[in-house]
């Protein structure tokens, strides 16, 4: 009652429900695609007064360092498909996804050699490693590490053309 009490009634977990080898095996499969269920954060200011589960910075670069360079579980080819096109096309996004003409520019530009994860439980709010440019509707708002503050980012519906 005295941590809840100190929290002002809130809470979080973290709760370790998987083995890696259960992750390795569903990363295979085909039909799995990748996403994070954390809410987004930065080090510094107001969004890093939380302790976030490190997947907050971590979900991706960590597939592509550990699962698929240093493990080599899947191929690069597979992970970018199963973090971008595969879940675009099961959440019925339908300019996502893919770099094709007359879809959305969301790209990130990443180094395979050295993108991973640096996030931990006891320091969550780490970029991780590797990114160099992002862009969000063709627009950059990552360049060489830093953020350009531009915010093109839009809420997306099921099935609907932005």
């Amino acid at each position: 009652m005295d941590l809840l009490i100190s929290e002002q009634g809130t809470g979080g977990g973290i709760y370790f429900l998987m083995s890696e080898v259960n992750i390795r095996k569903k990363i295979k499969l085909p039909y799995v695609s990748f996403c994070t269920d954390e809410d987004a954060y930065q080090p510094i200011g107001l969004m890093s007064q939380r302790h976030p589960h490190p997947r907050a910075y971590g979900t991706f670069p960590r597939i592509l360092g550990r699962y698929v360079r240093e493990e080599k579980v899947i191929t690069l080819e597979e992970a970018v498909r199963k973090a971008s096109a595969l879940p675009a096309f099961v959440l019925g996004l339908r300019n996502r996804g893919l770099v094709k003409p007359k879809y959305a520019a969301d790209l990130v530009i990443f180094d395979a050699h050295s993108i991973g994860d640096r996030a931990s439980y006891l320091q969550p709010h780490q970029y991780p490693s590797g990114i160099r440019f992002v862009l969000v509707n063709g627009k950059i708002v990552l360049e060489n590490g830093q953020l350009t503050g531009a915010l093109p980012g839009k809420a997306l519906f099921r099935g609907i053309r932005d």
